[in-house]
């Protein structure tokens, strides 16, 4: 599955440029000039990170960002800000607001993408990795293998998809609709319910023998892998 990158930015040059070389790194590409849609494409899309402007239409890049740290759903989600700015206090507000790193332009699209993946090794590992891990939880892709605590956790074809999702992103938030497009598919219909059936059995047997629960319910949000396994 390849990481997807969502940029915000309202020049048309740079987001050809940006898309042009993104796709060249093997990333999947969305695109926006608007600030309300952007906030509408992170949850609908569920992109691994954000190439935000400063300057862009509706809402700026500041106040994206901001609602963005918000929504349980998009807290973690990883934010590059762009900006012609270069005063050292709106570096400061940038960062301050939230944003993961800050690029001033002008700048190579090799400058960003070292950026880009510096970011995601630190926020998302298992991006760059065939192991996922979270808590004494240990996922081998290659072997399809799953240890708790050292312990072998025999899992299903969908509760192994499920978890591989959540330790793909840890601590945040997802709803029954977007775990669905993201573990079975866009494609293939399947009722809302189902997900609670398949997190039971996840649940299950990922706590066997009385460990501590690591899924988070979140009421009327969804569900998240959380230390804190408990409902809010």
């Amino acid at each position: 599955m390849n990481p997807k990158v969502l940029i915000v930015e309202d020049d048309a040059n740079l987001v050809e440029l940006l898309t042009y070389n993104f796709q060249k790194e093997g990333f999947d590409t969305i695109q926006t000039e608007d600030g309300e849609e952007a906030l509408m494409l992170a949850l609908e899309q569920d992109p691994d990170i954000i190439i935000l402007d400063w300057m862009i239409a509706n809402l700026s890049g500041i106040e994206v960002c901001r609602r963005l740290r918000r929504d349980p759903q998009t807290a973690n989600l990883p934010v590059i800000m762009l900006t012609a700015r270069t005063d050292e206090a709106d570096r400061i507000r940038g960062l301050d607001t939230g944003a993961d790193d800050y690029i001033t332009k002008p700048f190579s699209p090799r400058e960003l993408i070292a950026r880009v993946h510096a970011v995601l090794r630190r926020l998302r590992p298992a991006i760059a990795n065939s192991t996922l891990a979270y808590a004494d939880i240990e996922m081998d892709l290659g072997a399809h293998k799953v240890l708790r605590g050292g312990d072998r956790v025999p899992l299903g074809p969908t509760e192994f998809r499920l978890l591989r999702h959540f330790l793909e992103h840890p601590g945040r938030v997802f709803s029954r609709e977007q775990l669905l497009d993201n573990v079975w598919g866009r494609d293939v219909y399947v009722e809302q319910r189902t997900v609670d059936v398949h997190i039971r059995r996840l649940r299950k047997a990922i706590n066997e023998g009385g460990k501590p629960d690591l899924i988070r319910t979140v009421r009327s949000a969804g569900y998240a892998l959380d230390e804190a396994g408990k409902v809010d």
